[in-house]
């Protein structure tokens, strides 16, 4: 494919963007504390989203056998709804924890996060990889 050819690579990518429809993310329906709504997960029990649009980060905190495991705070890549589009539709993030890499990927649905982690051994320990998905809430303050 030549690259100087190609101007889209699928439908969606046909848009015309002009200063009426140019801008920055609208970041306020991520914002927050988000609540895994399975509270049997052995997973992540919730996540923390804040920043600004030129910072957004997550910081996530996992269950761990002696309580809340906090990975810390990572950057948020953020995505539109469409090119044109000020709302925002999902994010990635990453973890490397030295001994496993974890790739996070979310979409906002119907007011839930749908959150897939992909987690990655690195040790030769011999663990399996794994996917996993769940869902989250924002916590209204109900928890």
């Amino acid at each position: 494919m030549n690259e100087a050819q190609v101007q889209f690579a699928q439908v969606y990518d046909r848009v015309q963007v002009d200063s009426g429809t140019a801008g920055p993310i609208d970041l306020s329906g991520l914002m927050g504390t988000w609540i895994n709504t399975n509270p049997d997960s052995g997973g992540i029990a919730r996540m923390v989203i804040s920043g600004s649009n030129e910072s957004p980060s997550l910081r996530a905190y996992a269950i761990g056998p002696d309580g809340s495991i906090d990975w810390g705070a990572a950057e948020l890549k953020v995505f539109r709804a469409g090119p044109a589009s000020r709302v925002a539709a999902g994010f990635t993030s990453s973890y490397d924890f030295g001994f496993a890499e974890t790739q996070l990927q979310a979409m906002i649905l119907k007011g839930l996060i749908v959150l897939v982690q992909t987690h990655h051994f690195k040790d030769n320990s011999n663990r399996a990889d794994y996917f996993v998905r769940e869902y989250f809430g924002l916590d209204h303050g109900r928890y």
